[in-house]
């Protein structure tokens, strides 16, 4: 799907030209956020018509983001999480954190402004970059610790999570996950085991119930017949 871009897009174009896009992309984002519309001739006319407000516009809300990046520049907000000895988070910290702890500091930003890949699962200083404009970027240090105490020490000390560190943490993860999936897989298998023996031992009792009921039921018949026959027998005689 083409479309026509109303701001600068990272890694897809600036105001006004004509880009490619993913129907999907463009349909669930692009689209409803008003950053684009689709390329047809009547909206390129739209567009040439509403060029100059809208460089306007973003000139403002740059001079805006700019402003608040200035004051931003250097930020360290502090992120109190339960971690194992070897650092590892019991969890994550993830944007939306970043965005409320913002709040809480006073700075207005919205969970897709904090651009981060993926959430944080160690322990350390981490630098994330919020998105204020698609032209105005600002780097500030999360500082995720167990306690006011050690978040202190750890910017003291300067101490930067390591990439290394961050995939030990999320490969931890994995192999917790796996263990625990084995774990439950086991489970699963002994109580269908269980369940199998159970229901083939309800099974034996059901059949050896019909077969006393059914022996029962035939000497019951044969005593009947005997009876008759003997009262037969003695009318006969």
């Amino acid at each position: 799907m083409q479309v026509i871009l109303l701001e600068r897009i990272e890694k897809l174009g600036q105001m006004g030209d004509v880009v490619k896009v993913k129907p999907g992309y463009a349909r669930n984002y692009l689209l409803p956020k008003k950053k684009a519309m689709r390329a047809t001739d009547a909206n390129l006319k739209v567009f040439e018509s509403q060029r100059s407000q809208l460089e306007t516009d973003n000139l403002e809300r740059r001079s805006e983001a700019e402003s608040a990046a200035g004051k931003l520049e250097g930020l360290s907000i502090v992120l109190i999480r339960q971690a194992g000895d070897g650092g590892q988070l019991y969890g994550s910290a993830t944007a939306r954190d970043m965005a409320r702890a913002l709040g809480k500091d006073g700075v207005k930003v919205e969970r897709a402004q904090v651009q981060l890949d993926k959430a944080i699962k160690v322990l350390g200083l981490h630098p994330v970059r919020l998105r204020l404009h698609p032209e105005v970027s600002v780097t500030i240090t999360v500082n995720v610790a167990r306690s006011e105490e050690e978040a202190r020490a750890q910017a003291s000390e300067g101490h930067v999570a390591s990439a290394e560190e961050q995939r030990a943490a999320e490969e931890a993860v994995i192999q917790e996950t796996t263990e625990v999936e084995v774990e439950e897989a086991a489970e699963s298998e002994q109580e269908a085991e269980e369940e199998a023996t159970e229901s083939k031992a309800t099974e034996s009792k059901a059949t050896e119930s019909d077969a006393t009921e059914s022996d029962a039921a035939e000497s019951e018949s044969a005593g009947s017949t005997e009876s008759e026959d003997t009262a037969e027998a003695d009318k006969t005689a």
